[in-house]
Protein backbone atom coordinates (compact mmCIF):
# COMPACT_ATOMS: atom_id res chain seq x y z
CA UNK A 1 0.00 0.00 0.00
CA UNK A 2 1.44 3.50 -0.77
CA UNK A 3 1.11 6.59 1.34
CA UNK A 4 -2.19 8.92 1.25
CA UNK A 5 -2.60 11.12 -2.08
CA UNK A 6 -3.74 14.29 -1.52
CA UNK A 7 -5.84 16.18 -3.94
CA UNK A 8 -8.60 18.74 -3.76
CA UNK A 9 -11.30 16.68 -5.29
CA UNK A 10 -11.69 12.77 -6.27
CA UNK A 11 -14.32 11.77 -8.50
CA UNK A 12 -15.62 8.15 -7.71
CA UNK A 13 -17.04 7.13 -11.21
CA UNK A 14 -15.92 7.25 -15.08
CA UNK A 15 -18.96 7.18 -16.34
CA UNK A 16 -20.55 9.61 -17.99
CA UNK A 17 -21.22 11.99 -15.28
CA UNK A 18 -18.65 11.32 -13.28
CA UNK A 19 -16.41 12.30 -16.11
CA UNK A 20 -17.87 15.08 -17.07
CA UNK A 21 -17.35 16.68 -13.53
CA UNK A 22 -13.71 15.68 -14.01
CA UNK A 23 -13.56 17.67 -17.25
CA UNK A 24 -15.21 20.33 -15.80
CA UNK A 25 -13.29 20.60 -12.52
CA UNK A 26 -10.12 20.31 -14.47
CA UNK A 27 -10.71 23.06 -17.31
CA UNK A 28 -11.25 25.28 -14.22
CA UNK A 29 -7.39 24.59 -12.76
CA UNK A 30 -8.72 22.23 -10.18
CA UNK A 31 -6.67 19.34 -9.06
CA UNK A 32 -8.57 16.23 -9.38
CA UNK A 33 -8.51 12.69 -9.73
CA UNK A 34 -11.02 10.31 -11.43
CA UNK A 35 -11.35 7.10 -10.64
CA UNK A 36 -12.88 4.08 -12.82
CA UNK A 37 -13.40 0.58 -11.22
CA UNK A 38 -13.15 -1.12 -15.27
CA UNK A 39 -11.58 -0.40 -18.64
CA UNK A 40 -12.05 2.12 -21.07
CA UNK A 41 -15.00 1.30 -23.38
CA UNK A 42 -16.14 -1.59 -20.56
CA UNK A 43 -20.34 -2.18 -21.02
CA UNK A 44 -21.37 -3.26 -17.51
CA UNK A 45 -22.78 0.15 -16.67
CA UNK A 46 -25.10 2.49 -18.31
CA UNK A 47 -22.81 5.16 -20.16
CA UNK A 48 -21.88 2.59 -23.27
CA UNK A 49 -23.17 1.78 -26.19
CA UNK A 50 -23.57 4.27 -29.52
CA UNK A 51 -26.51 6.07 -29.05
CA UNK A 52 -28.73 7.80 -26.52
CA UNK A 53 -31.79 10.34 -27.36
CA UNK A 54 -30.96 14.12 -27.12
CA UNK A 55 -34.31 14.58 -26.27
CA UNK A 56 -35.91 18.25 -25.20
CA UNK A 57 -39.36 17.47 -25.05
CA UNK A 58 -39.75 18.32 -21.33
CA UNK A 59 -42.21 21.25 -19.85
CA UNK A 60 -40.92 21.13 -16.16
CA UNK A 61 -38.39 24.39 -15.48
CA UNK A 62 -36.00 22.85 -13.72
CA UNK A 63 -35.10 20.78 -16.97
CA UNK A 64 -36.29 23.29 -19.40
CA UNK A 65 -32.99 25.72 -17.65
CA UNK A 66 -30.47 22.73 -18.10
CA UNK A 67 -31.66 22.15 -22.23
CA UNK A 68 -30.97 25.76 -22.57
CA UNK A 69 -27.23 24.77 -21.56
CA UNK A 70 -26.82 21.62 -22.74
CA UNK A 71 -26.00 22.17 -27.09
CA UNK A 72 -23.88 24.88 -26.06
CA UNK A 73 -21.79 22.56 -23.52
CA UNK A 74 -21.80 19.76 -26.15
CA UNK A 75 -20.45 21.48 -28.65
CA UNK A 76 -17.64 22.91 -26.12
CA UNK A 77 -16.78 19.36 -25.79
CA UNK A 78 -16.42 18.91 -29.00
CA UNK A 79 -14.43 21.22 -29.79
CA UNK A 80 -12.22 20.47 -26.74
CA UNK A 81 -12.09 16.66 -27.52
CA UNK A 82 -12.16 17.38 -31.41
CA UNK A 83 -14.80 14.45 -31.30
CA UNK A 84 -18.34 14.67 -33.22
CA UNK A 85 -20.52 13.82 -30.78
CA UNK A 86 -24.17 15.03 -30.95
CA UNK A 87 -26.22 14.68 -34.04
CA UNK A 88 -29.49 16.95 -34.70
CA UNK A 89 -31.63 14.63 -36.45
CA UNK A 90 -34.42 16.11 -34.50
CA UNK A 91 -36.72 13.66 -32.10
CA UNK A 92 -40.45 13.07 -32.83
CA UNK A 93 -42.76 12.88 -29.85
CA UNK A 94 -45.77 10.90 -30.84
CA UNK A 95 -48.88 9.28 -29.24
CA UNK A 96 -51.64 10.14 -27.12
CA UNK A 97 -50.31 12.04 -24.58
CA UNK A 98 -51.50 14.21 -22.58
CA UNK A 99 -48.98 16.82 -21.70
CA UNK A 100 -47.63 17.60 -25.85
CA UNK A 101 -49.30 21.27 -25.47
CA UNK A 102 -47.43 21.64 -22.26
CA UNK A 103 -44.16 20.83 -23.55
CA UNK A 104 -44.95 22.46 -26.42
CA UNK A 105 -45.34 25.93 -24.45
CA UNK A 106 -42.25 25.13 -22.56
CA UNK A 107 -39.86 24.81 -25.01
CA UNK A 108 -41.53 27.61 -27.04
CA UNK A 109 -41.11 29.82 -24.12
CA UNK A 110 -37.31 28.57 -23.65
CA UNK A 111 -36.26 29.44 -27.41
CA UNK A 112 -36.11 25.97 -28.28
CA UNK A 113 -37.93 24.74 -30.87
CA UNK A 114 -40.86 22.77 -31.07
CA UNK A 115 -43.47 22.16 -33.84
CA UNK A 116 -46.37 20.05 -34.47
CA UNK A 117 -46.62 18.08 -37.81
CA UNK A 118 -49.40 16.67 -39.44
CA UNK A 119 -49.40 12.56 -39.29
CA UNK A 120 -49.33 13.05 -43.37
CA UNK A 121 -45.93 15.30 -43.40
CA UNK A 122 -44.20 13.07 -40.80
CA UNK A 123 -45.32 9.69 -42.91
CA UNK A 124 -43.77 11.30 -46.02
CA UNK A 125 -40.27 12.32 -43.96
CA UNK A 126 -40.03 9.51 -41.83
CA UNK A 127 -41.89 6.33 -43.29
CA UNK A 128 -40.22 3.98 -41.57
CA UNK A 129 -42.39 4.67 -38.48
CA UNK A 130 -46.20 4.40 -38.50
CA UNK A 131 -47.25 7.75 -37.05
CA UNK A 132 -49.95 7.91 -34.08
CA UNK A 133 -52.08 10.64 -33.48
CA UNK A 134 -49.79 13.59 -33.17
CA UNK A 135 -46.75 14.66 -33.84
CA UNK A 136 -44.39 17.11 -31.83
CA UNK A 137 -41.32 17.43 -33.69
CA UNK A 138 -37.98 18.90 -32.62
CA UNK A 139 -35.21 20.08 -34.69
CA UNK A 140 -32.68 20.92 -32.14
CA UNK A 141 -32.90 17.31 -30.94
CA UNK A 142 -31.21 14.25 -32.19
CA UNK A 143 -29.28 11.86 -31.03
CA UNK A 144 -25.67 11.21 -28.93
CA UNK A 145 -23.11 8.75 -29.35
CA UNK A 146 -22.82 7.50 -25.76
CA UNK A 147 -19.33 5.47 -26.52
CA UNK A 148 -17.49 8.59 -28.18
CA UNK A 149 -18.67 11.23 -25.55
CA UNK A 150 -17.25 8.92 -22.57
CA UNK A 151 -13.55 8.83 -24.80
CA UNK A 152 -13.95 12.56 -25.95
CA UNK A 153 -14.70 13.28 -21.73
CA UNK A 154 -11.45 11.00 -20.09
CA UNK A 155 -9.26 12.52 -23.30
CA UNK A 156 -10.36 16.36 -22.64
CA UNK A 157 -10.24 15.99 -18.48
CA UNK A 158 -6.40 14.37 -19.10
CA UNK A 159 -5.70 17.15 -21.54
CA UNK A 160 -6.54 19.98 -18.55
CA UNK A 161 -4.49 17.62 -16.38
CA UNK A 162 -7.05 15.80 -14.81
CA UNK A 163 -5.65 12.23 -12.92
CA UNK A 164 -7.06 9.79 -14.76
CA UNK A 165 -7.49 6.40 -13.96
CA UNK A 166 -9.20 3.01 -14.77
CA UNK A 167 -9.07 -0.42 -13.45
CA UNK A 168 -8.96 1.53 -9.97
CA UNK A 169 -12.38 0.85 -7.15
CA UNK A 170 -13.45 2.94 -4.74
CA UNK A 171 -13.60 0.79 -1.60
CA UNK A 172 -14.64 3.02 1.14
CA UNK A 173 -15.41 6.27 1.32
CA UNK A 174 -14.88 8.11 4.94
CA UNK A 175 -15.87 11.80 5.95
CA UNK A 176 -13.18 13.54 7.84
CA UNK A 177 -15.88 16.06 9.41
CA UNK A 178 -17.79 18.42 6.56
CA UNK A 179 -14.29 19.37 4.83
CA UNK A 180 -11.74 16.45 4.12
CA UNK A 181 -12.90 13.39 3.09
CA UNK A 182 -10.73 9.28 2.28
CA UNK A 183 -11.64 7.95 -0.34
CA UNK A 184 -9.72 4.42 -0.36
CA UNK A 185 -8.92 2.32 -3.68
CA UNK A 186 -7.69 -0.84 -5.18
CA UNK A 187 -6.25 -1.21 -8.52
CA UNK A 188 -6.74 -4.49 -10.46
CA UNK A 189 -3.47 -5.55 -9.97
CA UNK A 190 -4.28 -5.40 -6.29
CA UNK A 191 -2.11 -1.85 -5.60
CA UNK A 192 -4.41 -0.16 -2.49
CA UNK A 193 -4.01 3.94 -2.36
CA UNK A 194 -5.66 6.12 -0.18
CA UNK A 195 -7.14 9.82 -1.35
CA UNK A 196 -7.15 12.46 1.06
CA UNK A 197 -9.46 15.14 -0.57
CA UNK A 198 -11.87 18.05 0.46
CA UNK A 199 -14.40 16.96 -1.59
CA UNK A 200 -15.62 13.71 -3.05
CA UNK A 201 -17.81 13.49 -6.18
CA UNK A 202 -19.73 10.06 -6.66
CA UNK A 203 -21.43 9.20 -10.12
CA UNK A 204 -20.96 5.57 -9.53
CA UNK A 205 -24.79 5.05 -10.97
CA UNK A 206 -25.71 1.39 -10.48
CA UNK A 207 -22.73 0.79 -7.68
CA UNK A 208 -24.06 4.05 -5.24
CA UNK A 209 -26.35 2.68 -2.69
CA UNK A 210 -23.15 -0.19 -2.20
CA UNK A 211 -21.09 2.53 -1.80
CA UNK A 212 -22.58 4.86 0.18
CA UNK A 213 -26.05 3.73 1.32
CA UNK A 214 -25.49 5.43 4.45
CA UNK A 215 -26.22 8.73 3.38
CA UNK A 216 -30.14 10.14 3.66
CA UNK A 217 -30.47 9.64 -0.20
CA UNK A 218 -33.58 9.42 -2.02
CA UNK A 219 -34.07 5.51 -2.29
CA UNK A 220 -32.24 4.49 -5.90
CA UNK A 221 -33.51 1.07 -7.53
CA UNK A 222 -31.66 -0.10 -9.76
CA UNK A 223 -32.57 -2.53 -13.18
CA UNK A 224 -31.33 -4.34 -16.20
CA UNK A 225 -32.72 -2.70 -19.03
CA UNK A 226 -33.08 -4.77 -22.17
CA UNK A 227 -33.93 -2.66 -25.62
CA UNK A 228 -33.00 -3.79 -29.03
CA UNK A 229 -31.51 -3.00 -32.78
CA UNK A 230 -34.14 -3.48 -35.44
CA UNK A 231 -32.22 -4.35 -39.07
CA UNK A 232 -33.24 -1.64 -41.51
CA UNK A 233 -35.10 -2.56 -44.34
CA UNK A 234 -33.68 0.13 -46.52
CA UNK A 235 -30.43 2.00 -46.04
CA UNK A 236 -31.29 5.11 -47.50
CA UNK A 237 -34.50 5.78 -45.19
CA UNK A 238 -34.15 8.86 -43.06
CA UNK A 239 -34.38 7.84 -39.22
CA UNK A 240 -35.11 11.20 -36.38
CA UNK A 241 -35.03 9.93 -32.97
CA UNK A 242 -38.38 9.32 -31.23
CA UNK A 243 -40.54 8.55 -28.65
CA UNK A 244 -43.96 7.15 -28.57
CA UNK A 245 -46.39 7.39 -25.80
CA UNK A 246 -49.19 4.43 -25.71
CA UNK A 247 -52.69 5.30 -25.09
CA UNK A 248 -55.53 3.06 -23.00
CA UNK A 249 -55.50 -0.89 -23.53
CA UNK A 250 -59.11 -0.40 -24.96
CA UNK A 251 -57.00 1.36 -27.99
CA UNK A 252 -54.45 -1.17 -28.63
CA UNK A 253 -52.07 -0.85 -25.96
CA UNK A 254 -52.79 -3.46 -23.67
CA UNK A 255 -49.28 -5.01 -24.35
CA UNK A 256 -46.97 -1.79 -23.75
CA UNK A 257 -45.32 -2.13 -20.81
CA UNK A 258 -44.50 1.47 -20.75
CA UNK A 259 -43.82 4.75 -24.03
CA UNK A 260 -41.22 3.23 -26.43
CA UNK A 261 -37.73 5.31 -27.04
CA UNK A 262 -35.64 4.91 -30.00
CA UNK A 263 -33.25 6.03 -32.83
CA UNK A 264 -31.52 5.12 -35.87
CA UNK A 265 -27.91 3.34 -34.53
CA UNK A 266 -25.46 4.09 -37.72
CA UNK A 267 -24.22 0.14 -38.37
CA UNK A 268 -26.48 -1.20 -35.90
CA UNK A 269 -30.18 -0.88 -36.55
CA UNK A 270 -33.18 1.34 -35.50
CA UNK A 271 -33.01 1.17 -31.59
CA UNK A 272 -36.55 0.47 -29.66
CA UNK A 273 -36.78 0.49 -25.98
CA UNK A 274 -39.30 -0.16 -22.91
CA UNK A 275 -38.50 2.58 -20.48
CA UNK A 276 -38.10 1.04 -16.71
CA UNK A 277 -39.61 -2.12 -17.06
CA UNK A 278 -36.89 -4.58 -16.29
CA UNK A 279 -36.17 -6.70 -13.35
CA UNK A 280 -34.29 -5.04 -10.70
CA UNK A 281 -31.06 -6.38 -10.21
CA UNK A 282 -27.87 -6.41 -8.59
CA UNK A 283 -24.95 -4.68 -10.91
CA UNK A 284 -22.38 -7.12 -9.58
CA UNK A 285 -24.44 -10.41 -10.49
CA UNK A 286 -26.23 -9.30 -13.75
CA UNK A 287 -26.90 -12.20 -16.59
CA UNK A 288 -27.41 -9.44 -19.12
CA UNK A 289 -30.27 -11.26 -20.66
CA UNK A 290 -33.58 -10.07 -21.93
CA UNK A 291 -36.57 -11.21 -20.59
CA UNK A 292 -38.16 -13.07 -23.11
CA UNK A 293 -41.66 -11.81 -22.89
CA UNK A 294 -40.57 -8.12 -22.81
CA UNK A 295 -38.42 -8.78 -26.31
CA UNK A 296 -41.23 -10.34 -27.80
CA UNK A 297 -43.84 -7.43 -26.71
CA UNK A 298 -40.79 -5.13 -28.14
CA UNK A 299 -40.55 -7.03 -31.18
CA UNK A 300 -44.51 -6.94 -31.84
CA UNK A 301 -44.10 -2.99 -31.22
CA UNK A 302 -41.59 -3.04 -34.13
CA UNK A 303 -43.76 -5.51 -36.06
CA UNK A 304 -46.82 -2.55 -35.90
CA UNK A 305 -45.61 0.71 -35.66
CA UNK A 306 -42.10 0.71 -37.49
CA UNK A 307 -42.52 -0.59 -40.89
CA UNK A 308 -38.80 0.28 -41.71
CA UNK A 309 -37.33 -2.26 -39.97
CA UNK A 310 -37.05 -5.83 -39.81
CA UNK A 311 -38.84 -7.21 -36.58
CA UNK A 312 -37.71 -10.75 -36.66
CA UNK A 313 -34.01 -9.56 -36.91
CA UNK A 314 -33.65 -8.34 -33.59
CA UNK A 315 -30.20 -7.85 -31.57
CA UNK A 316 -30.97 -7.73 -27.44
CA UNK A 317 -28.97 -4.80 -25.59
CA UNK A 318 -28.57 -4.67 -22.34
CA UNK A 319 -27.61 -1.50 -19.79
CA UNK A 320 -29.05 -0.77 -16.21
CA UNK A 321 -31.09 2.29 -14.83
CA UNK A 322 -30.52 3.82 -11.47
CA UNK A 323 -34.21 5.16 -10.74
CA UNK A 324 -35.65 7.79 -7.90
CA UNK A 325 -39.34 7.67 -6.74
CA UNK A 326 -40.19 10.71 -8.75
CA UNK A 327 -37.48 9.72 -11.73
CA UNK A 328 -36.09 13.22 -10.80
CA UNK A 329 -32.03 13.20 -10.57
CA UNK A 330 -29.97 13.45 -7.38
CA UNK A 331 -27.49 16.45 -7.76
CA UNK A 332 -26.35 17.49 -3.97
CA UNK A 333 -24.31 18.01 -1.13
CA UNK A 334 -24.14 16.13 2.13
CA UNK A 335 -20.64 17.00 3.94
CA UNK A 336 -17.90 16.77 1.99
CA UNK A 337 -19.27 14.32 -0.43
CA UNK A 338 -21.25 15.67 -3.59
CA UNK A 339 -23.64 13.13 -5.18
CA UNK A 340 -24.89 12.98 -8.82
CA UNK A 341 -26.93 9.96 -9.31
CA UNK A 342 -30.79 8.69 -10.16
CA UNK A 343 -30.63 9.67 -13.55
CA UNK A 344 -33.66 7.88 -13.64
CA UNK A 345 -33.34 6.59 -17.88
CA UNK A 346 -33.58 10.13 -18.88
CA UNK A 347 -30.12 11.98 -18.05
CA UNK A 348 -27.50 11.17 -20.82
CA UNK A 349 -28.69 14.28 -22.73
CA UNK A 350 -27.79 16.68 -19.88
CA UNK A 351 -24.20 15.01 -19.29
CA UNK A 352 -22.16 18.18 -19.44
CA UNK A 353 -24.64 20.18 -17.67
CA UNK A 354 -24.85 17.58 -14.94
CA UNK A 355 -21.12 17.63 -14.46
CA UNK A 356 -21.24 21.58 -14.36
CA UNK A 357 -23.63 21.35 -11.64
CA UNK A 358 -21.36 18.96 -9.58
CA UNK A 359 -18.47 20.78 -10.19
CA UNK A 360 -20.02 23.82 -8.75
CA UNK A 361 -20.92 22.09 -5.99
CA UNK A 362 -17.61 20.29 -5.27
CA UNK A 363 -15.38 23.69 -5.50
CA UNK A 364 -18.12 26.09 -3.80
CA UNK A 365 -19.55 27.75 -6.97
CA UNK A 366 -23.01 27.29 -6.65
CA UNK A 367 -25.43 25.75 -4.60
CA UNK A 368 -27.48 23.39 -7.71
CA UNK A 369 -30.84 23.17 -8.52
CA UNK A 370 -32.90 22.47 -5.05
CA UNK A 371 -35.10 20.18 -7.38
CA UNK A 372 -32.61 17.87 -7.24
CA UNK A 373 -31.38 18.42 -3.62
CA UNK A 374 -29.55 14.80 -2.00
CA UNK A 375 -31.40 15.01 1.02
CA UNK A 376 -34.85 15.75 -0.67
CA UNK A 377 -38.01 13.85 0.96
CA UNK A 378 -39.63 12.23 -1.57
CA UNK A 379 -43.50 12.07 -1.48
CA UNK A 380 -45.23 8.49 -1.62
CA UNK A 381 -47.32 9.78 -4.56
CA UNK A 382 -44.61 12.08 -6.41
CA UNK A 383 -44.78 11.46 -10.30
CA UNK A 384 -42.17 12.10 -12.85
CA UNK A 385 -40.67 14.67 -14.02
CA UNK A 386 -43.00 16.74 -16.35
CA UNK A 387 -42.55 16.11 -19.92
CA UNK A 388 -41.60 13.19 -22.27
CA UNK A 389 -38.17 13.26 -21.82
CA UNK A 390 -37.50 9.62 -22.14
CA UNK A 391 -33.83 8.52 -23.87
Amino acid sequence: MSGITQVETVVVGGGAMGAATAWQLARRGRDVALLERYEPGHRIGASHGASRNFNVAYSDPAYVAMLVDALPLWRELEVESGAGLLELVGVANHGPAADFDDVHAALTHAGIPAEFLPLDEAAARWPGIRWDTRVLFNARAGRVNADATIAALHRAAAAADADVRHRTRATRIEPLGDARVRVASVTDAGVEEVFEARTAVVTLGAWTTKLIGGLALPRLVVTQEQPAHFAVRDEAMQWPSYNHHPGAARDGYGYWRSPVYGMLTPGEGVKAGWHGVGPVVDPDARDFLPVPDQLADLQRFAREWLPGVDADAAQPISCTYTTTPDENFVLGRIGPIVVGAGFSGHGFKFTPVVGRILADLADGSGPGPDRFRADRVIARDAGSPTGLGRG
